[in-house]
């Protein structure tokens, strides 16, 4: 579903930045012209996640000891002809109806907590639209190298922002198409 066009990306504000030894902290962000509703609603279809993020293969439900939400994401990776697999188990908290937390439980990285942040934002456009933030921290095991996974992330962490806005956009036609 995700068009893969330079163009489009071009959308998608963002950053690395280094931190302590191999730590890395990614940031981006994208202006969705559509309410924080629909796009809540994409972020928080967990189990659709696959659909919409290009390399995340396999994502499902654990059972969490405090009945929180707990998450086990596998994700591929193919990179100068070979595949790159990591599994991760993250916590998520959701916080209100516009931010989410994910936290490392245990996995392919030493380290992995994002966060996803929703701000409405008043435009020109009829409907307004919403800031969609996205910051990640990750440090990866010795195994891998850092230069590989800050290369790889800064691919993955645009192209899954520009995806979340164009899963938003075709949710919203088909609806709009259904009440037509």
């Amino acid at each position: 579903m995700l068009e893969n066009n330079r163009e489009l990306l071009r959308d998608v504000q963002g950053s690395i930045e280094k931190l302590d030894g191999r730590k890395r902290r990614f940031s981006a962000q994208i202006q969705i012209p559509y309410s924080s509703k629909q796009v809540w609603q994409v972020l928080t279809d967990y189990e659709a996640f696959p659909e919409v993020f290009p390399n995340l293969k396999n994502i499902r439900r654990l059972e969490h000891p405090t009945g929180n939400l707990r998450l086990e994401h596998t994700m591929l990776k193919r990179f100068m002809g070979l595949d790159f697999k990591a599994c991760m188990v993250l916590d998520v908290e959701e916080i209100g109806s516009n931010e989410i937390r994910e936290h490392l439980v245990e996995g392919d990285f030493k380290e992995f907590s994002s966060c996803w942040r929703l701000t409405p934002i008043s435009t020109l456009l009829e409907h307004g639209g919403v800031n969609l933030a996205y910051e990640l921290i990750v440090c990866p095991k010795n195994i891998y190298p850092v230069a590989l996974v800050e290369y790889m992330l800064s691919q993955d962490v645009p192209t899954n922002l520009l995806a979340i806005s164009q899963r938003v956009k075709a949710l919203s036609s088909i609806k709009n198409s259904q009440t037509s």
